[in-house]
């Protein structure tokens, strides 16, 4: 008998787990973003060095060097990991959830990266973040790869954008929604986000990362 119980009892967490909008998505989704949550300090080195090195390069390359966006997808996605960097104060101001792609599965289980037009997974490396327009998501951003690992970005549709699957706060040890590869964030952090990339007079950055 306990062992049957024990079957259902993992079996229920399973599929809460990984379901494509867990429980903990509905519960937390709706909360305000938690805006002075600390970024974690084991992570915080080497987000603060990455931004960095980003800055460098928009400023060779003539992209906007206030403000950067670092996106860690080594983090668990239930955990924050989208990174806002102030490159006048030196500091990151903000932090969220984003989704990667599943790779054309149903869920996504190991960590995966490919810029293989319609295949469906995250692709790392440095992005220009270009227009905005209304897509079947609401408001999204095109993003234009600038590396040999992301270039098909633009032809494969892979832009920044908002779905109300992503919650506005961790939910970790749960993991969030997946994507068809791109960083999808919730609705009101994009607005964050928004008002960041539109007050801009140059093209701002993003890179996805793995470290």
């Amino acid at each position: 008998m306990l062992i049957i119980v024990g079957f259902l009892l993992a079996g229920l967490l399973i599929f809460i787990a990984f379901n494509y909008r867990s429980t903990a998505n509905y519960l937390f989704r709706n909360k305000a973003i938690n805006s002075q949550k600390p970024v974690d300090p084991s992570e915080l080195p080497r987000i603060m060095a990455k931004a960095k090195q980003l800055v460098a390069y928009a400023r060779k390359n003539g992209y906007d060097t206030t403000v950067v966006f670092v996106l860690n997808m080594r983090i668990a996605s239930g955990k924050d990991r989208f990174f806002i960097y102030d490159a006048i104060h030196q500091k990151v101001v903000q932090q969220a959830l984003v989704a990667h792609g599943r790779c054309n599965e149903t869920v996504q289980v190991s960590r995966r990266y490919s810029n293989v037009v319609g295949g469906g997974c995250t692709a790392l490396g440095k992005y220009k973040i270009g227009l905005a327009y209304q897509g079947t998501f609401g408001l999204a951003y095109k993003l234009h790869g600038l590396e040999a690992s992301n270039n098909n970005a633009f032809e494969r549709f892979v832009v920044l954008h908002a779905h109300e699957c992503v919650p506005n706060n961790e939910v970790d040890p749960y993991p969030i929604c997946q994507s068809d590869g791109c960083p999808t964030v919730s609705p009101a952090f994009l607005k964050i986000l928004a008002n960041i990339i539109d007050g801009k007079t140059k093209p701002v950055l993003l890179e996805i990362i793995d470290a």
